[in-house]
């Protein structure tokens, strides 16, 4: 599994902007990291960056999400919450205006052997 998202914008992002710009849509990072965990019936909350933006390429590179991962079921007693991160990569589109943003890659597994 391999979660994106994309996200419009409206101008060309620098640096400082793509920051701001990341900063300003915390929730919705907290949407897509929180696909990653659903399995597990955990959410992802308080999204900061960790890490510098690192450019590979003008329009691409990654950085480091910190976030914390919460674990609540009411039924089973479970109130947990511990602090996690995850690199992202992100590809800026200057033609359609867009930032894809693309998870860590978590293979899944496969049917057990009888």
């Amino acid at each position: 599994m391999q979660e994106t998202w994309t996200f419009d914008y409206s101008d060309s992002l620098d640096l400082k902007e793509l920051s701001d710009f990341l900063k300003a849509n915390s929730k919705d990072l907290g949407i897509f990291l929180s696909y990653y965990y659903k399995r597990e019936g955990a959410l992802a909350e308080n999204v900061d960056i960790k890490s510098n933006l690192i450019f590979i390429t003008p329009t691409s590179g990654n950085f480091t999400l910190e976030f914390d991962l919460i674990h609540f079921n009411a039924c089973l007693a479970i109130d947990e919450k511990e602090r996690s991160e995850m690199k992202i990569k992100f590809e800026l589109n200057p033609i359609t205006n867009q930032l894809i943003l693309t998870g860590a890659y978590w293979p899944e597994r496969g049917m057990d052997e009888i």
